[in-house]
């Protein structure tokens, strides 16, 4: 595999979505939770999919429980606080495994082609982000500490 465009993935609703639909675009591909100190980013994420949806660039969040059960949610009642807290119009998709045997066939695939530190393919927290380019590759991956506002000076370069 050498692209995104060969996965496919469940929206928050259940309708399976394939990252073809987002061939020629910047996409910002973000695991999230409800229930985290990062959560605050949400509402950033959705500032920056606002200003630049236009020029090309997706933001797509994950939904994970694998850091502290911060996001023991369904799928709906994520959906749901996601609409009343941050008023996400961006896609998001449903609860998924982003480390170990389960993890999510895009996420091995992102892990493995931008490694955290130290080489490390683990998801360490909530609201790691890759960014990846019209190509369909990544290139950059971001620590869940990583101000939105640093990942937007990135972002401007490839839109």
């Amino acid at each position: 595999m050498t692209d995104i465009y060969e996965w496919e993935a469940k929206s928050i609703t259940g309708e399976m979505l394939s990252f073809e639909s987002f061939k020629s675009k910047i996409v910002l591909i973000v695991n999230t939770a409800s229930a985290c100190g990062f959560t605050p980013q949400y509402q950033d994420l959705q500032g920056l999919y606002e200003k630049y949806k236009d020029k090309g660039l997706v933001i797509c969040g994950f939904p994970c429980n694998q850091f502290g059960s911060q996001e023991s949610g369904t799928n709906q009642e994520i959906a749901q606080f996601c609409d009343l807290k941050f008023n996400i119009s961006f896609p998001l998709f449903e609860k998924i495994d982003v480390n170990g045997k389960n993890a999510h066939p895009l996420y091995q695939f992102l892990k493995k082609e931008k490694p955290g530190i130290l080489g490390s393919q683990a998801i360490k927290w909530n609201f790691t982000k890759f960014l990846v380019n019209r190509e369909g590759k990544p290139i950059k991956r971001y620590a869940p500490k990583d101000s939105i506002a640093s990942i937007e000076q990135e972002i401007l370069k490839w839109l």
